[in-house]
């Protein structure tokens, strides 16, 4: 991607283009393996931070009526786009399925 960003200095790493940020990201994590600081979960590990984490978020009865709210007007906008999609294709003369008469 080419470099887009508009600020006032030429400066420093957010300044660079994303390859090369990208690059000496890269460099970054390789040492970090190489000299043990990194950290990879195992599957059990990555499986008791998400329960803990959705524990965590699962409090927030808010969040969580938001959450589902969202999702049951995503379901619903849908199902109404289906329905005026298949209404414009019968009322579409000279399609297959079309009403036509004569």
């Amino acid at each position: 991607m080419a470099n887009s960003r508009t600020g006032s200095s030429n400066r420093g790493f957010a300044s660079m283009d994303e390859d090369k940020q990208r690059a000496i990201a890269s460099k970054g994590g390789r040492a970090a393996h190489a000299s043990g600081n990194a950290h990879q979960f195992s599957p059990d590990e990555a499986r008791v931070a998400g329960r803990k984490g959705g524990e965590a978020i699962s409090q927030d009865r808010q969040h969580m009526a938001a959450i589902g709210r969202e999702g049951g007007h995503a379901r619903h906008a849908s199902a109404r786009q289906q329905q005026q999609q298949q209404q414009q294709q019968q009322n579409m003369p000279g399609k297959p399925g079309g009403n036509q008469q004569g």
